[in-house]
């Protein structure tokens, strides 16, 4: 199923606000390339999967007739539904296996940084149920730390470094598994055609930005609730370089993409 587990802070109440204004929308250049492998200009309907506070969603806003987010976390649907204008645009309360939508409906169907949390079979299933013929499912995350400043790069590499040691250790979870994507899409017989494919996009942030991305991240809020300081898990050492090196500037930050894509 969708959803987040216990563990991270994506349940706990004002995270979503962190989320949203931290979190990065997906490039121009993902959408495009999305809608060549689905051989339509402009889709009739896209379906975004976890969607979140709507970044991912409204992504699609004016490249699509129709674009539905679905998402279980009420607080993550009510921010997403705050924050989204066009009318074209909208949400549902709904899982991975369970997205309550017609069958054969769907030209794109996307999961962005969400793919991890779900249970694959399942998943592909309602994919594959909802997708006309030649659909495209798209499960796509980016890589971090985004490329701000090298110095800027290495705190946060560090940062991920510490975290990523502490919630083995203090909350017993192995890193999220993404790596298999591909392998699980192919074996499960349900995609006439599976590759993993990259772009890359830039956006621009300040240093508030970046250290809030950090904070983004499920288990950080966890683990700074269990007592660990932001000494300990890296989060001072990044805010210090950030403030430094970026300043009061905005900078241009890039994001690389790894796009899953199967098609119907």
């Amino acid at each position: 199923m969708s959803g987040h587990h216990i563990w991270s802070s994506y349940t706990v109440e004002g995270f979503g606000a962190t989320y949203h204004q931290a979190r990065p929308s997906p490039p121009g250049a993902l959408v495009s390339l999305l809608c060549r492998v689905a051989r339509v200009e402009r889709p009739r309907l896209v379906v975004d999967v976890g969607s979140g506070t709507g970044l991912s969603t409204r992504a699609w806003a004016d490249r699509a007739d129709e674009v539905v987010g679905v998402e279980p976390n009420a607080e993550m649907r009510a921010a997403a539904e705050a924050d989204t204008r066009s009318s074209n645009v909208r949400y549902v309360d709904g899982y991975s296996d369970a997205t309550g939508l017609a069958d054969d409906s769907t030209d794109i169907v996307t999961y962005s940084q969400s793919l991890h949390w779900m249970d694959p079979r399942p998943t592909f299933a309602e994919a594959a149920r909802i997708l006309r013929a030649g659909g495209v499912f798209a499960a796509y995350d980016y890589e971090l730390p985004p490329s701000v400043d090298w110095e800027v790069d290495a705190a946060f590499e560090y940062f991920l470094l510490r975290v990523g040691k502490f919630r083995r250790e203090r909350l017993s979870i192995p890193p999220a598994e993404k790596t298999g994507h591909v392998p699980r899409m192919r074996e499960s017989g349900l995609f006439r055609y599976v590759r993993e494919l990259g772009v890359s996009g830039e956006d621009r942030a300040d240093a508030e930005r970046v250290v809030g991305l950090a904070l983004s991240l499920g288990p950080v809020g966890r683990l700074l609730d269990e007592g660990l300081s932001e000494q300990e898990i890296g989060l001072a050492g990044l805010r210090e370089a950030t403030e430094r090196v970026v300043g009061d500037r905005e900078v241009t930050w890039t994001l690389s993409y790894r796009v899953r894509v199967g098609v119907v």
